[in-house]
């Protein structure tokens, strides 16, 4: 997973890609924005957790993601859940393309922030659905470590 610089402002997370899949080859894309959204996300302002990506052609498009509109805009402003364009390398699309072609599997945005530049990037991850069981014990997990950690804290 990518490191949040000290200058990377995190607008929007998707927690539940961790708990539904197994995220497996993180990259860095811009998003083709207009004017109104970039203004909104640096409001910050915005949902990514029911979005995916998905091959559009040869591009790939970021799907249902949400955000909202740009209150200062009024007439001039946009659709907030309509489909945006990533900008990756045609070596990065084409790999991404095929394994969700050929090995079935999934595009999730993880991450939605803007650099230190200020230019807004989204983090998608290659993920490959979990089972429920797989979702069981990484929670069994989870709280294992939550009562260890209270545990050791208490004990001193």
């Amino acid at each position: 997973m990518a490191d949040q610089g000290p200058k990377q402002k995190t607008i929007a997370e998707n927690r539940r890609a961790r708990y539904d899949y197994f995220l497996e080859d993180h990259i860095e894309a811009g998003i083709q924005l207009l004017g109104t959204e970039i203004k909104a996300l640096r409001d910050g302002r915005a949902n990514i957790a029911e979005s995916y990506v998905s091959p559009e052609g040869r591009d790939l498009v970021l799907i249902n993601a949400d955000i909202p509109p740009y209150k200062m805009a009024n007439r001039f402003n946009h659709e907030p859940r309509r489909h945006r364009r990533l900008l990756l390398h045609r070596r990065q699309i084409d790999k991404m393309i095929s394994a969700v072609q050929r090995d079935g599997r999934t595009i999730v945005p993880v991450r939605l922030y803007l650099n230190e530049k200020g230019m807004a990037k989204v983090e998608i991850a290659l993920a490959k659905g979990k089972k429920n069981h797989d979702k069981r014990e990484a929670t069994a997990e989870r709280d294992w470590q939550r009562d260890k950690a209270r545990l050791l804290r208490d004990k001193g």
